[in-house]
């Protein structure tokens, strides 16, 4: 807090500011400073400066820090919100949606300098501010220009502005914004936004007024008059002329429901055997296949689990040892209750290949008589890991098969220059299960992808179009959908969309080597609206590039570019020009990130589960998932135990996530599907590896409100 003799400054600056009166009485203000990143210094003197300021010009302004008074009940008081230099992720879901409810009944915003450096794991808030921040070089003075000379908020600055500050360099801007400042990068060092630097700005968003400028990082800042009115204009703005009362009718973002109205309901428990995935069935019983090649099945109505059948897999090596390989994935026919039909991916004991094959299901057993081989390929068993293995059906019987890179992650004995975690692409002869380009990069190679198959009644395939290769192409599978993939070990598909979804497993770095080597490890999930080359092993999370690396020198050459990646291992049987590389949907490394904060940290196995939509749901019924979960999409990650529900922008872009159930606990979840009641079933590995535990299981999440 500043010294009386200071805040008499402030006071007196404030008067010189403006002393307009807003129309119908005195309108509230609400400014929020709350902090969980780096705090600035001038926030008590704008606190105080904000409060003059409003008082001087016929408005009462509240401060607080507490996120709780972002609720509705407290924001119905006000005409308009200040986020003063807020930093880092500072609300909780509820408070997000009740800032937007806020917004779309008509309320005003104002965003000061770090504003723009909050809530980055939610993109509603980055359309709101208008930009994130990006970085910014050290204090100094620049020049500012006026592009908008006739808006209250510049109309008495100086066409050209110079001030010292601490200058923003920005991500993306919204397209929409009314610019009311720019800096001109030339005056000053450490711009990076290419000469095209808005620092203040306006725009109407989702119903009401947003207002930011990126001046006011220094305590000085508070005690320029400039400033001041500068920053009065924007509280104007927000406000509105004439100011209108909220309406919460016109409100449309849904309040989430509370963690207690779900209950996680035990299926069966302690009878599985390292499960992987599982087909939920028309009639409410559940297919269940293990890893070590059984087929199980959960009677709905007695809770027995039974065999329904076996396949001989490849699930230990020569040996002994555990692999990764076995019975791998599961799914049923669109027309399963005509034509009980059955889709396994498994390793077969006598060959070297992953094989899908198609099954007939009679009564409660699969007949292993009847199987038909859709599609099979070569998998090297000479070393582990990555198998993918997860099928799924989308709209137009289009069956989408995952499957590993098929390489291993772990350092080669008695090599000076290993892989460390990093890519891994050493294409020296009698090295190749370390060279992840030979699969995932190949695009001659059906390892490392996930595929599309337009299955026919005959249990054959043809191929749809939009594969990312046509039929003919040279030195392509025409199969491939989506290629460069390390293991993408569990695939979903929006079933109004048709979009794929699918966790990716990610390499095992815990720390940056820019310099050298490349980014740390990332799982990633992904989102693929059309084919593409997803970027692995030359590219990780948001396009994060891999540097060349000699495995015999340790020398480190240059980046991939992923808007033209090329394949230039020897062990490439396909293209050497490869597809541009597409960014992760979502990314986290080990470590916490700011972008995700949700997803914690710790080990990392990201999966992807379904999109829900109560239409699809035919027998819906009071347990299924309410409303509010229209269109989310569901992820998990095994390893740290958590589900979250994503919320998808109307374009189906990220929105923000969201735990889910997280009042109950889940012992390493393999699976989740949708089941034909509207519950989320979720299939339990047990948290001890390549283990039959007796916390494997099968649940379901039963919603316990009203409709």
């Amino acid at each position: 807090m500043r010294t009386p003799r200071f805040i008499g400054v402030i006071a007196a600056l404030v008067m010189l500011a403006g002393c307009d009166r807003a129309p119908a009485g005195p309108a509230r203000l609400l400014v929020f400073s709350k902090t969980a990143g780096y705090r600035h210094e001038s926030i008590d003197s704008g606190k105080v400066a904000l409060m003059r300021l409003a008082q001087a010009n016929g408005m009462q302004a509240d401060t607080t820090e507490d996120a709780s008074r972002i609720t509705e009940d407290s924001l119905k008081q006000y005409a308009a919100v200040v986020f003063l230099s807020t930093t880092e992720n500072v609300l909780n879901r509820e408070q997000e949606i009740d800032l937007q409810r806020y917004i779309q009944a008509g309320g005003g915003y104002v965003g000061i300098h770090a504003a723009a450096d909050a809530e980055y794991d939610w993109a509603w808030y980055g359309r709101l501010v208008g930009a994130y921040f990006k970085s910014h070089p050290e204090q100094q003075e620049a020049t500012l220009r006026v592009a908008k000379s006739d808006d209250p908020s510049t109309a008495h600055l100086p066409a050209e502005w110079k001030r010292r500050d601490e200058w923003y360099n920005y991500r993306r801007f919204e397209p929409d914004l009314q610019v009311l400042l720019t800096l001109d990068e030339s005056s000053y060092k450490g711009g990076d936004n290419n000469g095209n630097h808005p620092i203040a700005w306006q725009h109407e968003v989702d119903g009401g007024r947003a207002w930011y400028t990126g001046l006011g990082h220094t305590t000085e800042s508070y005690a320029d008059s400039l400033f001041l009115k500068h920053v009065l204009g924007g509280l104007r703005y927000a406000v509105g002329t004439p100011r209108k009362a909220l309406d919460y009718s016109k409100a449309t973002a849904e309040r989430p429901p509370a963690d207690s109205l779900f209950r996680k309901v035990s299926l069966t428990m302690g009878t599985l055997a390292e499960p992987t995935e599982m087909a939920v069935l028309p009639n409410g019983d559940v297919l269940i296949a293990q890893r070590g090649g059984e087929v199980m099945l959960y009677h709905a109505t007695d809770k027995r689990v039974t065999s329904a059948g076996a396949v001989a897999v490849y699930n230990k090596s020569k040996n002994g040892s555990n692999v990764e390989e076995g019975l791998l994935g599961l799914t049923i026919d669109p027309d399963f209750a005509t034509n009980r039909f059955v889709y396994l991916f498994y390793s077969p004991a006598d060959t070297s290949v992953n094989r899908l094959s198609r099954f007939e299901f009679d009564g409660d057993s699969l007949k292993r008589a009847t199987e038909k081989v859709v599609l099979q390929f070569y998998s090297q068993r000479e070393i582990c890991c990555h198998t993918g293995g997860s099928l799924a059906f989308g709209p137009g019987r289009l069956l989408f098969v995952s499957t590993g890179d098929n390489s291993t992650p772990f350092d080669e004995k008695s090599e000076k220059y290993p892989s460390h975690g990093f890519s891994p692409t050493d294409d020296r002869p009698g090295h190749e299960p370390y060279d992840a380009r030979r699969t995932s990069a190949n695009t001659n190679d059906l390892r490392g992808k996930i595929l599309r198959l337009h299955v026919k009644p005959d249990g054959t395939y043809d191929i749809p179009e939009g594969n990312l290769f046509a039929p003919g192409t040279p030195n392509t599978k025409p199969e491939i959908f989506v290629m460069g993939n390390r293991n993408p070990y569990r695939i979903a598909v929006d079933q109004k969309r048709g979009w794929l979804y699918w966790g990716e497993v990610g390499p095992d770095a815990g720390d940056d080597s820019l310099a050298t080597r490349g980014p740390r490890g990332y799982d990633e999930i992904n989102q693929a609206r059309a084919a593409g080359n997803f970027g692995w092993p030359l590219f990780v999370g948001n396009n994060y590039a891999y540097h060349r690396w000699d495995y015999a020198t340790g020398v480190s050459g240059a980046l991939h570019d992923a808007g033209s990646p090329k394949n230039e291992s020897r062990n490439n049987t396909g293209a050497r020009d490869l597809p541009a590389a597409q960014p992760a949907f979502i990314w986290y490394p080990y470590a916490a990130t700011r972008d995700y904060p949700q997803v914690g940290e710790g080990g990392r196995t990201a999966m992807a589960g379904p999109v829900f939509y109560r239409s699809l749901v035919p027998n819906a019924g009071t347990t299924a998932l309410p409303s509010y979960y229209e269109g989310k999409f569901f992820i998990y990650d095994w390893i740290r135990h958590w589900i979250m529900a994503v919320t998808l922008s109307p374009n189906g872009n990220y929105e923000a996530m969201e735990r889910f159930a997280a009042r109950d606990t889940f012992s390493a979840p393999i699976d989740m599907e949708l089941g034909p009641n509207g519950q989320l079933y979720v299939l339990e590995y047990g948290k001890a590896w390549f283990a039959k535990n007796a916390d494997a299981g099968l649940s379901t999440i039963e919603y316990r409100g009203k409709r």
